[in-house]
């Protein structure tokens, strides 16, 4: 009996919506990660992109819990002398909240060629519009 492994061209990619208005900052990420990779999937493959497509709506009204607004901090660096610049959960909600999502998502899938591909799939968008009304994604509920 041999072990069955799906091809690439079998695969099915499905869009779902994400509205992230009152959702948990980390539990949302968590679940985006595991559809962008499809390990809910019976063909579930971990060399292979099985996930779907997410668009996630409405960034800038998650919920964080704790003192994360102020005291979680996102780094980045210039490649100079001097170069660190640190900013608070805060100001990142203010300028660009979809970063805060992206970011978070980026942690917890996999690096690499695979993990490129799949982060590909994820779109954020700031309000309640999104661009992907021809694909007809799905509501996901949790």
């Amino acid at each position: 009996m041999k072990t069955f492994t799906p091809k690439k061209e079998e695969i099915e990619k499905k869009w779902w919506l994400i509205d992230a208005e009152g959702r948990i900052l980390g539990r949302l990420a968590t679940e985006v990660a595991i559809l962008l990779r499809g390990k809910r999937k019976p063909d579930f493959a971990p060399f292979l992109d099985c996930g779907d497509f997410v668009v996630v709506i409405n960034a800038e009204k998650i919920s964080l819990t704790g003192k994360k607004l102020e005291q979680k901090k996102y780094y980045s660096h210039s490649g100079y002398p001097g170069g660190l610049k640190v900013k608070t959960l805060k100001e990142v909600i203010e300028n660009k909240p979809e970063e805060v999502i992206r970011k978070a998502v980026w942690g917890m899938i996999p690096k690499g060629k695979l993990g490129r591909a799949v982060y590909k799939k994820l779109k954020v968008y700031k309000g309640p519009h999104h661009p992907h009304e021809a694909q007809k994604p799905q509501e996901h509920t949790f």
